[in-house]
């Protein structure tokens, strides 16, 4: 069934069709003899209606790029990266049709947008350099829409990339200790990755990153079945929440450390996708505790003066 999404896109490009093809029929009957008398304005109309008749095409020729990258590109990062960048080459046509109807001498126009464009690369500066920053992002793929980032003190889930500046969804923040999205957005201007170090959580070499959970346990516990129901935990909690995902080299490991306070920690060591690192440590826990609780001849937790 058609979606209203897929209904609109077809509206617009039967419009557009429509519209270029009325404008060029335009152009072509007013050559007819009936406009003679209206020769004084005919090269106007003729030049009006061809170029009405362009912008059409330019404008069907994008909606017509967009339902192919719509339906050929997997990923919505790649997907939003391509839209905008047809979008921008669209514009820059139908802006080159506009100053070939209003002015006759281009070469005179290129000098003047020479002109303008060096005092407002001036007035502009960081409107500018947010704009170059955008074709780094867009070619460099330091980021793209989908990923959890930390650009600076900034952490969250890139939502939109736009000419001049970025938005995140905030992922923990000042009022949240976890992974959380806090519901905030931020907004960030696209020159601050020229300058800034950019930490990408979900880059596109692998689907995990890698966590650690501690387990404070006594010096008397059996740390070969604590490490033991620590792993299984972690194991059983990726089998039931990534079907499919082959374990490899992505096996829990544990290891142990002395804690300050002069008891162990049982780290467990795990792979986690980017969005999920709270819940699943939450999991982790919940499966590991309750083996570590059900063996108290074999595991000792911190209390009063047992260390």
């Amino acid at each position: 069934m058609m979606t209203m999404e897929t209904a609109r896109k077809n509206y617009y490009i039967s419009g557009y069709a429509a519209l270029s093809v009325f404008f060029l029929v335009l152009y072509y009957v007013t050559n007819l003899p009936i406009f003679k008398q209206w020769e004084h304005y005919l090269a106007l109309i003729q030049k009006f209606t061809l170029s009405l008749s362009l912008i059409s095409a330019i404008f069907l020729t994008g909606r017509i790029i967009e339902r192919l990258i719509d339906s050929r590109t997997e990923t919505e990062g790649a997907r939003h990266n391509l839209f905008r960048i047809t979008r921008l080459l669209t514009i820059v046509f139908v802006l080159i049709v506009v100053v070939s109807f209003l002015f006759q001498n281009l070469y005179a126009v290129a000098i003047s947008f020479g002109l303008i464009s060096l005092v407002l690369g001036f007035a502009l500066q960081a409107p500018t350099t947010s704009f170059i920053a955008w074709l780094f992002i867009i070619f460099r793929k330091p980021y793209q829409v989908g990923d959890r980032v930390q650009i600076g003190t900034l952490r969250g889930d890139v939502i939109e990339i736009s000419y001049l500046d970025t938005i995140l969804e905030e992922v923990s923040g000042t009022y949240l200790g976890n992974d959380r999205k806090s519901g905030r957005l931020i907004h960030f201007p696209n020159s601050l990755i020229l300058t800034s170090q950019v930490v990408n959580y979900s880059g596109p070499f692998d689907d995990f990153i890698w966590n650690e959970t501690a387990v404070q346990i006594s010096f008397t516990s059996d740390l070969t079945f604590v490490e033991y129901c620590l792993k299984e935990a972690a194991d059983k909690d990726f089998m039931e929440q990534y079907p499919g995902k082959p374990m490899d080299d992505l096996h829990a490991a544990v290891y142990f450390r002395v804690n300050t306070f002069a008891w162990l920690e049982a780290v467990v060591s795990y792979p986690v996708e980017p969005e999920d690192t709270t819940g699943r440590r939450n999991r982790i826990l919940k499966y590991g505790l309750a083996s570590l609780n059900a063996h108290p001849d074999k595991v000792g937790f911190p209390e009063g003066t047992k260390r």
